[in-house]
């Protein structure tokens, strides 16, 4: 068993099966640019700072790739905070109004601020007791999928419901293979299978087009009723299964 630094997480798994999860990250390099060249023209119209996200999602992949590869407490920790990070900077973007806390009313400004003052608290705090860091952001990923579950009671949109819908199992799918090796990490060791986490790391890269793009038409609801939000898929549309994204189009006309 290899122990990554003094407070950090044991790796149970041979150097060289250690190193797979780290080139497992490489969807994420791959799908930050492309989902940023295929949202521009959404970006443009929405928020500059959609930018950010997509940067955040490159840069954790790059992170988590210097962790396994180092398995070093500075990698884990570069690598767990950027996704915190990431996960804040989608909580302020598109988060409805509606889930608001009450005490903020629909200010959005006063609501991104909370968000920052804690994030920027659980950065410190995540320096402090670092082994609960990767549980605690599967409970606010778990916060995203009750959210996401309550929109799809909402709509009858059913490029949404479909989009929720395949999101939802390919998360899934993830927080097993997560949660199996956290788990059962002595069996799957007894097995010769150490590629449980090198799964998840190709599974949640998938969910995050799925779940940005659902996030932008939920958005699209609330805060640009009058624009019309499309659903493509790269690299085409009749394919059964692609890398979705968002067209907007000219704001409605009316008479």
């Amino acid at each position: 068993m290899i122990q990554t630094a003094k407070h950090s997480r044991i790796i149970a798994a041979p150097w060289h099966t250690a190193q797979a999860p780290g080139f497992s990250n490489v969807t994420f390099l791959i799908f930050g640019p492309l989902m940023t060249f295929l949202m521009r023209p959404y970006i443009q119209k929405r928020s500059r700072y959609i930018y950010v996200l997509f940067i955040l999602f490159t840069i954790t992949g790059l992170f988590s790739m210097y962790f396994h590869m180092t398995l070093s407490f500075l990698g884990q920790m570069l690598d767990e905070i950027t996704i915190l990070w990431l996960l804040a900077s989608g909580y302020s973007l598109w988060l409805p109004r509606c889930y608001f806390p009450a005490f903020l009313g629909q200010n959005r400004s006063r609501y991104i601020s909370l968000i920052v003052i804690i994030t920027l608290v659980s950065t410190f705090l995540s320096f402090l007791r670092p082994t609960i860091n990767a549980y605690a952001l599967n409970v606010i990923g778990l916060h995203i999928v009750y959210i996401v579950v309550q929109e799809y009671k909402k709509t009858n949109n059913k490029e949404l419901r479909h989009l929720i819908e395949v999101s939802t199992v390919i998360w899934a799918l993830a927080f097993t293979s997560w949660i199996s090796d956290r788990l059962l990490c002595s069996f799957w060791q007894w097995i010769n299978f150490s590629y449980l986490h090198s799964i998840w790391h190709v599974l949640i890269s998938f969910t995050f087009p799925y779940g940005i793009v659902i996030l932008a038409v939920v958005d699209s609801t609330y805060e640009m009723p009058n624009k019309t939000i499309k659903v493509r898929y790269w690299p085409r549309d009749t394919w059964p299964m692609g890398l979705p994204y968002v067209e907007m189009g000219d704001d409605h006309k009316s008479c």
